[in-house]
């Protein structure tokens, strides 16, 4: 076993989603895998049209469309770097001009490019920063542009327009190794809050996600045994389990309903109590 990757058994109850998107229609950017094909399935699932960007994942979110087509609504794929100012507007242009409107976005995309901080070249740190950071910042723009543009339809939702950022429990714990993606994470909290505070008188709700330990590809190749399992990751997650990936979606979907239509500046830590600094368990 040793040798073997290790997958802990999934305990999280599943939930079924309810249809209170109908009509809406989202932009999920990184949604051919991991957390971003989770949110995108999940809002499809609550009656959402879905664009669904990739960058090299072509399968990937080809699979994503066709969960979402089998859920019963309606999605489609498309290619963009989000790091690209030209890409982003390419992606928003298609989602306005394919479904007529866009409703909610997702700047999920996220990459890991690690190095011991005096070792990290300004390549390592500059993509990150491009992608984590600034990606989110160019859909965040382009989508509020459209909000403004359509403004509220009380039919669909009592919003003109609903962001999540994707953010990380490294926007408030220190990552050794991962300056470039914390110092990112980092940026999205005030860059979320910051938006919020703008818009807020504008009816648009603008709140994040920061996920724990969520059973992804980027993490699940550090699942390597049970005794790692147990001995290290667990004992950082008080409540026992690691997360889902529906975890996270199910949180987003609640976000973009109108079920939280008085939420906005926030974050949400889906972590199983990560940043509740469980080194002080029993230290008392």
């Amino acid at each position: 076993m040793d040798n073997e990757q290790y997958t802990p058994p999934n305990e999280m109850p599943v939930m079924p989603i309810q249809p209170v998107l109908t009509g809406q229609v989202a932009v999920v950017t990184g949604a051919s895998k991991g957390l971003g094909q989770a949110i995108a399935i999940a809002l499809g699932q609550a009656g959402a049209r879905v664009l669904v960007n990739y960058h090299s994942d072509e399968k990937g979110a080809l699979e994503t469309v066709e969960t979402i087509s089998a859920e019963g609504s309606e999605a489609i794929p498309f290619r963009a770097d989000v790091a690209r100012e030209e890409d982003v507007e390419s992606m928003f242009a298609e989602a306005k001009g394919r479904f007529g409107r866009i409703d909610i976005c997702v700047p999920n995309s996220g990459i890991q490019l690690n190095a011991p901080v005096d070792e990290m070249t300004l390549q390592q740190w500059q993509r990150v920063i491009d992608v984590n950071l600034t990606g989110q910042f160019l859909c965040a723009r382009a989508a509020i542009r459209q909000f403004k543009r359509q403004g509220i339809d009380r039919s669909l939702s009592a919003a003109a327009g609903k962001i999540v950022f994707m953010s990380s429990v490294h926007d408030i714990i220190p990552w050794e190794g991962h300056v470039n993606y914390a110092a990112a994470k980092g940026g999205i909290m005030l860059l979320m809050k910051s938006i919020a505070q703008e818009l807020a008188d504008k009816r648009i709700r603008v709140n994040a996600v920061s996920p724990g330990a969520i059973r992804t590809p980027m993490n699940v190749e550090k699942l390597t045994t049970p005794e790692l399992f147990k001995s290290k990751l667990l004992k950082l997650i008080p409540y026992g389990r690691i997360g889902e990936p529906e975890d996270v979606g199910q949180a987003v979907v609640w976000l973009v309903s109108d079920a939280s239509d008085y939420v906005t500046g926030t974050t949400i830590y889906i972590d199983g109590g990560m940043t509740l600094y469980p080194g002080f368990i029993g230290a008392g």
